[in-house]
């Protein structure tokens, strides 16, 4: 590749805008402009990018993201972004966002497209029969396939999995119950990772089709470096093997390894895994978590992100 360029991942929390919050979207634009300047990203994937409607009946569109790179170093560059699944316009909260100083070649959203939706009947209780939930994934994976400067192709998997909150169960009156809760829990655990597997079995054919792909898998996992949503993306107990996905963060000293505070607790849950055609070329990872507020106690309304942005430098 001819000369180096800066992959980045960003949660950049609930971007949002709206005609009667103008002054509260101008002090999050003062926070966001230099963070983005920082990223310095020739690729920036990012996660949490809500669309608004301009007027009550205008299509939803990219209103927030146009205006927060406006007369910046990412205004012109290539973009590529979810839509609602089976719709036409993007969701009106957490879509995902690449953008790319080089042409974006080639873009798709992945949803359930391998793995297929299921459906999972609840344990019965005091011999009632529960009825069988229908269970989808909350949102797309974005695929893009990069034409880098000197014609190799770069693909780049974009992901937002399931957070570990408790999925609310049609029919239960305490949604609240340790039973509520277990149930919700192991079915949000369900999600994460069957979207975690759908995103490796496409990586899997990117294997199949090239020789030593450029893959980069990235985004906001929802749980710590080694859990299984991890596990499942690496594709083999090592990931530095000629299949593997390396988790590019463990090159960054452990002291500096978090990218979400929670009371405290310092946590990995934004990764950038690569194959190891595109990890042989990494020179730097870093994770710009200076000052990072604690999700527990951050002042509402938030102004930054709560989470770190993520990025890799790679060399020719």
């Amino acid at each position: 590749m001819a000369g180096r360029f800066r992959l980045a991942t960003f949660n950049i929390e609930n971007l949002d805008w709206s005609p009667s919050a103008q002054d509260e979207f101008g002090r999050r634009l003062a926070v966001l402009r230099p963070q983005l300047a920082a990223i310095d990203a020739d690729i920036l994937c990012l996660q949490e990018v809500d669309a608004q409607r301009e007027t009550a009946h205008a299509p939803r569109r990219f209103v927030a993201l146009d205006r927060l790179v406006e007369g910046g170093g990412y205004e012109r560059f290539f973009r590529a972004a979810t839509l609602r699944p089976g719709g036409d316009a993007p969701a009106d909260i957490h879509n995902l966002a690449i953008l790319s100083r080089w042409p974006i070649v080639e873009q798709r959203q992945l949803y359930h497209d391998i793995v297929v939706p299921w459906r999972w009947t609840p344990p019965a209780e005091k011999g009632a029969s529960a009825q069988p939930i229908d269970v989808a994934f909350d949102r797309p994976i974005l695929y893009a396939r990069i034409a880098l400067a000197e014609g190799a192709s770069l693909h780049v998997l974009n992901l937002h999995l399931r957070a570990p909150r408790a999925v609310p169960l049609l029919g239960q009156a305490d949604r609240k119950s340790s039973r509520a809760i277990a149930e919700g829990q192991w079915l949000a655990a369900q999600k994460r990772e069957g979207q975690a597997l759908e995103a490796r079995l496409f990586v899997d054919r990117l294997f199949d089709e090239e020789r030593a792909p450029l893959i980069a898998v990235c985004g906001d996992f929802n749980s710590d470096a080694y859990d299984a949503p991890a596990r499942i993306l690496w594709g083999a107990d090592d990931p530095s093997g000629p299949r593997g996905l390396a988790p590019l963060a463990t090159r960054v000293d452990e002291r500096a390894r978090f990218t979400v505070v929670h009371a405290g607790r310092k946590t990995l849950i934004d990764q950038l895994l690569a194959s190891p055609a595109l990890a042989a070329r990494c020179a730097e990872v870093a994770i710009l978590n200076d000052g990072l507020a604690d999700e527990a106690t951050a002042p509402d309304p938030i102004l930054g992100s709560l989470h770190a942005p993520l990025v890799a430098t790679f060399r020719a």
